[in-house]
């Protein structure tokens, strides 16, 4: 990870007059305020920030990190697991794959609920999980067969009548989710049941009870690596509820059940969850007794790992790890490289319900690709990355992160920090100080206000932000928080996938899953396209990427080379910072592994002793 010299500083001087600035012109209508990188999809969430750290010279690598936890003695027999979600804001509660958005009701979910499919390490298909599969030669059809021992928490078996009823829901017109997209389109007959034109889906077939087969209108390789929707749905609960209702209703956020090791217990909305062991889980009863999962503020974390208030957290702040990494002498810190990355994403459109795909806007305000380059050039992220978290994020290039190392092309020359460059791509634009403010206005020579959304975090939030707005003045670019104000969680999201025509930029982050595929992120018809862009070039990509000639894999990877140059060239968004994901583990807990979002294995965690080791 490269080292930070001339400008890391420049970067400390820059925060220590904006905190001057601030203490000076406190309560004023000018003064500026920060806000942390979001983050919502599929697979993600929000990762709320903490202190800034006080050992700015100590800079570490993810590789000094291990993933598995060392067993310091036997596990008991029972005992309860406190577990962390670390949030500043209360979870949403929408405790069902298939309709959650937010990645804390996914840490949530996890617990109690389990895919159909598991992933190896490499993010394919196993035969492992509750269903094995197999498919046909040409890679359209698949057919799966859910185990004999799989069973809901209240007893019922899990059937392919579930399973199919999961794509019935997600599939029909009522579905309020955020779930259908390409890969569903792709099933035969979905269109025709979407626009309400048939009453099933032809191509999804249930054999028998435990037989699942479906037929597909083109072979994708992402069908091998997280393309099926691999959630089932208990078709005996939710068959009586409304499609428009079902994501609201008491089966999804008071008394969700699934078929994971652990079964929901009792909820406080927005707070804390209780678990407690499926003794009829299908890979074996649970070595703990139950789990108990609470909301932790980012700027508490530290504290609450350290007084055995909670074994565990999801992720920790980086940023605060250099301060608290000696004292807290009770845990062993895992590590690995995260699959997401931030970034700063520019409003280009909008969303067509009616269609369900993007519109893109050619007189939006941040329509000029020459004004996102310099937005791009203007931000050091090597300096932020050091400055904010010692080296455990580092200044990302490209859209594909490097935990798919096949695939992202280290050698693509994205912009970087250069304010020079920067101020001669705005010159040559037009973008010129009509009045001599120091602010540019735009080539038609109107006032230009960019107006930024980004959300409530911890202590080093608002320096961030405040860091990229400072940036961008020192280009002659006005850029001013929405409401001038970090927005909360959930409404920042609400206002991003509603288009709020208050937003010309924000500031968010992606969780990117298993599949190399871009197509529920940046595809036309995908509800996650925040941006709001899209054009042919893109389209073509895309559906080259995940078409039956990508079953070869290099050919597979050529394309999204392609595209990541592309993206590289228009910039929708440009990635800010890749990360790493660090995991405080208590010493009594056994058998933990920062890896069970692909090993599946809650099951076998276990605690030597009824309550946590407490910090020295």
């Amino acid at each position: 990870m490269k080292k930070v010299s001339y400008s890391k500083w420049l970067l400390a001087l820059m925060l220590v007059l904006l905190v001057i600035l601030a203490a000076c012109s406190s309560g004023s209508d000018e003064e500026a305020e920060g806000t942390d990188e979001p983050e919502a999809t599929e697979e993600e969430g929000t990762e709320e920030e903490g202190e800034e750290p006080a050992n700015e010279e100590a800079i570490y690598s993810i590789d000094d990190f291990n993933t598995d936890k060392t067993n310091e003695g036997e596990p008991m027999d029972g005992g309860t697991l406190q577990y962390g979600l670390v949030s500043d804001s209360p979870f949403e509660g929408t405790l069902n794959y298939n309709f959650y958005s937010s990645n804390y009701d996914f840490e949530i979910i996890k617990f109690f609920d389990d895919p159909l499919l598991h992933v190896d390490e490499n993010f394919n298909y196993t035969q492992d999980g509750p269903a094995t599969f197999e498919f046909s030669e040409d890679g359209k059809e698949f057919t799966f067969t859910i185990r004999d021992n799989v069973n809901w928490h209240d007893g019922e078996p899990v059937t392919a009548e579930d399973w199919a009823f999961a794509y019935e829901v997600i599939g029909h017109p009522d579905y309020d989710g955020v779930r259908y997209d390409g890969t569903f389109q792709n099933i035969v007959g979905m269109d025709e049941y979407h626009a309400g034109e048939a009453d099933s889906i032809f191509g999804i077939e249930v054999v028998d009870e435990k037989t699942l087969k479906i037929t597909y209108k083109e072979a994708n390789p992402s069908l091998l690596a997280s393309g099926v929707w691999h959630y089932a749905l208990p078709k005996h609960i939710f068959e009586d509820i409304p499609v428009a209702d079902m994501s609201s209703s008491d089966a999804v956020r008071v008394n969700p059940i699934g078929m994971g090791p652990f079964k929901v217990d009792s909820i406080v909305p927005g707070e804390s969850v209780t678990f407690v062991a499926n003794e009829d889980y299908w890979q074996g009863a649970p070595k703990l007794d139950g789990i108990t999962l609470k909301v932790i503020p980012s700027t508490t974390a530290a504290q609450a790992l350290e007084t055995g208030e909670v074994d565990t957290v999801h992720s920790f702040p980086t940023d605060q790890f250099p301060d608290v990494e000696a004292r807290m002498n009770n845990v062993e810190w895992l590590g690995q490289i995260d699959n997401a990355y931030t970034y700063i994403g520019f409003k280009l459109g909008h969303w067509d319900e009616d269609a369900g795909e993007v519109v893109v806007d050619p007189d939006a305000k941040m329509a000029d690709v020459n004004l996102r380059r310099a937005m791009w050039y203007a931000v050091d992220n090597d300096a932020v990355g050091e400055r904010f978290y010692n080296g455990l994020r580092w200044a990302g290039t490209t859209l594909i992160i490097p935990a798919f190392p096949d695939y992202h092309d280290a050698t693509i020359e994205a912009p970087s920090y250069d304010p020079d460059e920067a101020n001669r791509i705005l010159d040559e634009a037009g973008y010129e100080d009509v009045n001599g403010d120091g602010i540019r206005e735009t080539p038609d020579g109107e006032e230009l206000v960019i107006n930024f959304a980004s959300m409530e975090g911890g202590d080093i939030a608002e320096p961030i932000a405040n860091y990229y707005i400072q940036a961008w003045e020192q280009v002659g670019l006005k850029v001013e928080l929405v409401d001038g104000r970090l927005l909360e969680f959930n409404s920042f999201y609400d206002r991003v996938e509603a288009d709020d025509s208050a937003i010309d930029i924000y500031q968010g982050a992606w969780g990117t899953g298993y599949d190399v595929d871009q197509q529920g992120l940046y595809g036309r018809h995908a509800l996650f396209n925040y941006p709001r862009y899209a054009s042919e070039e893109n389209d073509r990509l895309l559906e080259e990427g995940s078409s039956e000639a990508a079953l070869d894999i290099d050919y597979r990877i050529d394309v999204y080379k392609e595209w990541q140059q592309l993206m590289v060239d228009e910039i929708p968004v440009f990635p800010t910072l890749y990360r790493a994901m660090l995991v405080p583990v208590n010493e009594r807990v056994t058998d933990f592994s920062v890896r069970f979002d692909w090993n599946y294995a809650w099951h076998e965690v276990g605690v030597t002793q009824e309550e946590p080791y407490v910090a020295e």
